[in-house]
């Protein structure tokens, strides 16, 4: 793929992209407009976090490991049969998950959030049930979309996502008056159908379409390396969404409602880094598999180092506005309905908290990724197994007691600062990846203070007695002042993507 053609599906995946995540974002507004941060959003949180985290990370290991694979080999009939056998045993496996979920929901969702007792307890583990077997779908869903990236076809995933979170939000709409907080159970099962009956048409129209049952295979080697490339993704990978997990598990014990402010503010946080993230790594990840299986070191070494760049300017301002207007910034997105002043005052401090390792987290998804292309995917789990069990959940046990959910806030926070400097180091190291003989990482750090500075004096002069203004008034001069700075430390030149010269 040419660069021209590269920067126009990149364009087109980040367009769908943003849709998509827009309407995710949506649904968590709704919940915060009908339950705010009540015992009622805790137990809709709650009921999807399973199935999200099966659909991410479980989903995003195969999809991962089957590229990886796919990518490289070369003979038709090989190929058809390794196809076959990842769908015999992927569906087999998730039939017994599911239905072990449904079956065992109360037991499963008093085992990991413990804090939830009563009708709370009964409530969440009713959703839970309707909502698991969303996870089969949208497990499915993640491995359809890598059967077609591998054939360069990205469009099609985006839009299915963007089908699934819409059609969420519509079935919620749509419902909620007649099925109340059960809409946003059937909601999510149903959008997940709609999403893998999209992609499927789209694998038929490619002709990729015809899943068999085989049950063995003679290219044993293929489904071996697979399993060493997924089981190691499973872990590494999933840093993000064990976050998440280990955040909801903690804030399940405190006072009702700060699993829905953590949900919010971390949401919030999520949003550009996943719109960036997914749109470029849904279509550098096959070609870092390409450049190292032709062994083009320059050239990965040149994307790297660029990229990480793009994203420093790109997210680290976003995070300093964040961080100085997120009381205002909460207010305007969510206090309506059922989000009182005080959900929002709930939301906005988790909020700062999580804005100061945005950038930490994008970057982590990012530089994870040469890795898993490389094959060398020890240091993701190492580096994800000792922030996420080590570092994150230290910082929750010794001070959660004192700080409550802030604690569980600044583990995430911290642990992923830590994480982020100890996956540069082995960049360098073992995967041999050479800096470019520049100062332009000099010159970005004084921007990043400089803006900082900028961003205090805006916030505390530029004051209009109105949240809708000052975040207007103070974005606008924040952004210009922003450019300027760029202008005058000579950093202009990394607006256009870096990363792929």
């Amino acid at each position: 793929m040419n660069r021209k053609r590269l920067f126009q599906v990149i364009g087109v995946v980040t367009v769908i992209n943003i849709l998509a995540r827009f309407f995710g974002f949506i649904r968590e507004v709704i919940i915060g407009y009908h339950f705010g941060t009540s015992s009622l959003a805790d137990s809709v949180v709650l009921a999807y976090t399973i199935p999200n985290f099966l659909y991410l990370v479980l989903g995003g290991a195969i999809t991962t490991a089957y590229i990886s694979i796919y990518s490289k080999m070369v003979n038709d009939i090989e190929k058809q049969r390794f196809h076959n056998t990842v769908f015999t045993y992927m569906l087999i496996f998730l039939l017994l998950l599911i239905a072990g979920l449904m079956l065992f929901s109360k037991a499963i969702v008093a085992f990991f959030f413990s804090g939830l007792t009563g009708s709370q307890l009964l409530m969440t583990s009713q959703l839970f049930a309707i909502t698991a077997p969303s996870a089969l779908f949208l497990v499915f869903s993640m491995w359809f979309s890598g059967i077609l990236n591998a054939q360069n076809q990205f469009y099609s995933a985006a839009v299915a996502t963007l089908v699934n979170n819409g059609m969420f939000v519509l079935l919620v709409v749509l419902l909620y008056p007649f099925c109340g907080i059960y809409a946003y159970g059937w909601g999510a099962v149903a959008s997940a159908v709609m999403m893998i009956a999209i992609l499927f048409v789209h694998l038929r129209k490619n002709n990729l379409h015809r899943f068999r049952f085989q049950w063995v295979t003679t290219e044993s080697e293929y489904i071996v390396r697979m399993l060493k490339i997924a089981i190691p993704v499973l872990f590494g990978g999933a840093t993000l969404q064990l976050y998440i997990f280990i955040q909801r598990m903690f804030a399940s014990q405190l006072e009702a409602g700060y699993v829905a402010a953590l949900n919010y503010a971390s949401k919030f946080v999520q949003l550009p880094q996943t719109i960036l993230m997914t749109s470029v790594t849904t279509v550098i990840y096959p070609m870092l598999a390409k450049k190292t299986a032709e062994q083009d070191y320059a050239g990965i070494s040149s994307v790297f180092f660029r990229g990480l760049k793009s994203l420093f300017m790109i997210i680290i301002p976003v995070s300093i506005f964040v961080y100085f207007y997120a009381e205002e910034i909460v207010k305007l997105i969510f206090e309506y309905g059922s989000f009182t002043a005080q959900s929002t005052k709930m939301t906005a401090m988790m909020l700062e908290i999580f804005v100061i390792g945005m950038f930490a987290q994008a970057a982590n998804l990012f530089v994870t990724r040469f890795f898993y292309a490389m094959e060398k995917s020890f240091v993701p789990v190492a580096t994800g197994v000792i922030s996420v069990f080590g570092v994150n959940i230290l910082i929750i046990k010794l001070f959660i007691g004192k700080y409550g959910a802030d604690a569980v806030a600044w583990g995430t926070t911290i642990s992923a600062i830590f994480q982020f400097l100890m996956l540069i180091a082995a960049s360098v190291v073992q995967l041999r990846l050479q800096p470019e003989k520049e100062t332009q990482w000099f010159r970005l750090f004084l921007y990043a203070i400089c803006v900082t500075i900028a961003a205090s004096i805006i916030h505390k002069y530029v004051d209009f007695s109105n949240h809708i203004v000052n975040i207007a008034v103070g974005g606008v001069i924040f952004v210009l002042f922003s450019f300027l700075l760029l202008k005058s430390f000579r950093l202009i030149s990394l607006q256009r993507l870096p990363m792929m010269k």
